[in-house]
């Protein structure tokens, strides 16, 4: 049996309780996937594997299911600290290749910060692999530039989210995720 997902789907969420583990709970039930079992895998979006949303890609999920996931995931319980958990997604031209995703978890950055590195880490990997090449005396940005006009990579996004830590010391955690689905 080939293990090849046909469907992914990213969500989000977040959690917040006295207990470390029960805010990370709380996060995946905000994400709606508590009810699955995660099996966290490297950072591949396969070849021809059709983006759905959230709402969707449940609809092929039964409680307790064995699900294969990209998860990112932060979590503090200092007052005020900054987190954020982050996916990127890097997708080729040609859906019949293999795109990246990418996973950050930070703390001290916003959201958009940690979203835009979690989308240069993507795009960096699926710009190597298609044979795009780095340049070591250009910017970050001048790179990026450069493989963005080369015509091969499609898209580039990411799926964050964020959070403060409680102002009381309670854990927050914070966890973003690709589900695929087989």
């Amino acid at each position: 049996m080939q293990y090849v997902p046909k469907i992914m789907f990213f969500t989000k969420g977040k959690g917040t309780h006295k207990d470390n583990l029960t805010s990370f709970e709380l996060a995946l039930r905000d994400a709606s996937i508590s009810d699955l079992n995660l099996v966290s895998v490297s950072s591949i979006k396969p070849p021809l594997c059709k983006i759905v949303n959230r709402e969707e890609g449940r609809k092929h999920l039964r409680p307790g299911q064995i699900v294969f996931t990209v998860l990112a995931r932060s979590a503090t319980n200092e007052p005020n600290r900054l987190i954020a958990a982050s996916i990127g997604l890097a997708r080729p031209v040609d859906d019949a290749q293999y795109g990246y995703l990418s996973e950050h978890h930070s703390t001290g950055e916003t959201a958009t910060k940690a979203g835009d590195y979690a989308e240069d880490l993507a795009m960096e990997m699926l710009a190597t692999t298609i044979g795009l090449p780095t340049n070591p005396t250009l910017t970050w940005d001048q790179n990026e530039e450069q493989w963005k006009l080369s015509g091969k990579i499609y898209k580039t996004q990411n799926f964050t989210q964020s959070a403060q830590g409680n102002k009381d010391g309670m854990w927050t955690t914070v966890i973003s995720a690709a589900v695929l689905v087989l």
